[in-house]
């Protein structure tokens, strides 16, 4: 076991990784720029070293900042959560370079699928489903004009090392398709420094379903089932739930089959996840890219399944094998998460700055809240808005998605705008509640846009306070610090 670990990241993830870290008696450093020197990642840590100012490609992003903290503090590994160097081959071989171990997937595996075109090949090759489309090296417009018109519209143009929406364009029209083509590659240059793309197309109503793979280094792969996480915005996830709900049997198994599939054929060997889309009512789930990384949305994988992933990244990367065969992986139980961001979403989603006047986080029974702020947390305009996730788990669907409302009503943030009230609506949706969930769910949901209800705000928050003083007279299990909670940890924590 590793002796310390830097996170290379900040917020709620940084955050996060702290407290497994801390629970396994491993010292914590973290890394802080100009904006974060108060923020509660800094002040959880056992060591914070200053990397650069608050332009995150001169702190976060700079990864001879990140590898002279790291030996400066005599770190044993570094953990860089998701976003910034998360899937940076530069940062991997820095630590090769020094002798500090990467908690993370080798450095091949994260360039090869960090190419949309590439991983598609690999994907083929696997035998797991690809969307059709056009996934080759020629980038002229004649020929990229020809496969489009092979494939006919609507389609999208996607950047090949993009990710988030960015070099993302749809094209309805294919007139359109060489305006959209120079814009797709232009933000893809600037985003990524490659303005390769490919062509890929549209399914309408599509599920965005993904699968949790976890392998360690002797060759072990095991998945730990899917999560739904169709409810987007700008291609941004807003909502997440394991398992996916409406899913059937078989249509689970192919999904799960092909995630298996893919992780063998690269000799995955870290946390890693496997996304796909789903024509709405169909049954062949078509690959879209891997994460090699954590993802956001992984508390929702936690709660169904009592691992701690954070745990399992650093036990793999020290070299341990998994502590379980698959079968010995269930799904307990429902969990669903909300993100909760600086932005205003009844005026574009605007975003949203300032000081957190007063913090409070709901001690609700079945509610989880994984969050880098806290009072007095200045939310400045240099990084992602996401400030906390909020996760309500059930024994069933219902019961999850109950928690994770009272949850919502009862966080509080004050002195900063987030969307909060639209998380609300999203779960009091009856769309969301029959769970009938596709990427256009926010447009179906509210034609027009959503505009916010001061009243339903009001009446969230008493709803709040009454389900508290509930769990107060009749507490209920924490299923966050649930001693099952770790029990495939056993042969490794006694």
């Amino acid at each position: 076991m590793f002796e310390s670990i830097l996170i290379a990241n900040r917020g709620e993830i940084a955050c996060r990784i702290a407290r497994t870290s801390r629970r396994l008696g491993i010292r914590v450093i973290a890394v802080y720029s100009d904006a974060d020197r108060g923020a509660r990642h800094v002040r959880e840590a056992d060591v914070a070293v200053r990397i650069g100012p608050a332009d995150a490609t001169r702190s976060y992003l700079d990864a001879d900042a990140i590898i002279r903290a790291a030996l400066e503090t005599g770190a044993s590994a570094i953990h860089p959560g998701y976003g910034f160097l998360s899937e940076s081959t530069q940062l991997v071989n820095r630590c090769a370079e020094h002798g500090i171990a990467w908690i993370g997937p080798r450095g091949d595996v994260i360039e090869r699928m960090g190419s949309k075109i590439e991983s598609k090949r690999i994907a083929a090759d696997a035998g797991v489903p690809c969307v059709p489309g056009y996934h080759g090296d020629n980038q002229k417009l004649e020929h990229l004009l020809e496969q489009a018109r092979a494939i006919g519209a609507p389609l999208l143009i996607k950047a090949s090392a993009g990710g988030g929406g960015k070099g993302m364009r749809r094209v309805d029209d294919l007139d359109d398709f060489a305006a959209q083509l120079s814009m797709a590659k232009q933000e893809a240059l600037r985003a990524f420094g490659d303005d390769r793309v490919l062509i890929e197309k549209l399914i309408l109503r599509p599920r965005h379903l993904e699968v949790q793979l976890a392998g360690d280094r002797h060759g072990n792969l095991v998945h730990l089932f899917e999560r739904e996480c169709s409810i987007q915005r700008n291609y941004q996830k807003v909502f997440e739930e394991a398992p996916a709900p409406r899913l059937a049997p078989a249509v689970r198994e192919k999904l799960l089959d092909a995630a298996l599939k893919l992780g063998n054929a690269i000799g995955y060997d870290s946390l890693g996840t496997v996304e796909f889309v789903l024509a709405e009512d169909a049954d062949t789930p078509y690959f879209l890219e891997m994460n090699t990384r954590l993802q956001v949305e992984h508390p929702v994988t936690e709660m169904v399944t009592g691992l701690d992933l954070v745990e399992l990244q650093i036990r793999i990367a020290a070299g341990e094998p998994l502590p379980m065969q698959q079968d010995a992986v269930a799904v307990t139980g429902w969990a669903v998460e909300a993100r909760i961001n600086c932005e205003d979403p009844a005026h574009g989603h605007r975003p949203e700055f300032g000081t957190v006047a007063r913090y409070s986080e709901p001690a609700l029974a079945g509610v989880r809240v994984d969050s880098g702020i806290e009072s007095g947390s200045e939310i400045a305009p240099h990084y992602d808005s996401m400030i906390a996730k909020v996760i309500g788990y059930g024994a069933t669907r219902t019961q999850a998605v109950e928690r994770l409302r009272a949850g919502l009503g009862a966080f509080e943030a004050a002195g900063i705008g987030t969307n909060q009230s639209l998380l609300c609506a999203i779960a009091d949706h009856s769309l969301f509640r029959a769970g009938r969930l596709t990427t256009g769910f926010l447009a179906e949901a509210f034609p027009g846009g959503w505009h916010d209800d001061p009243a339903d705000f009001r009446y969230a928050v008493c709803a709040a306070v009454l389900h508290r003083l509930a769990a107060r007279s009749a507490p209920g299990p924490d299923y966050w610090h649930r001693q099952s909670g770790h029990r495939f940890m056993a042969a490794h924590t006694a």
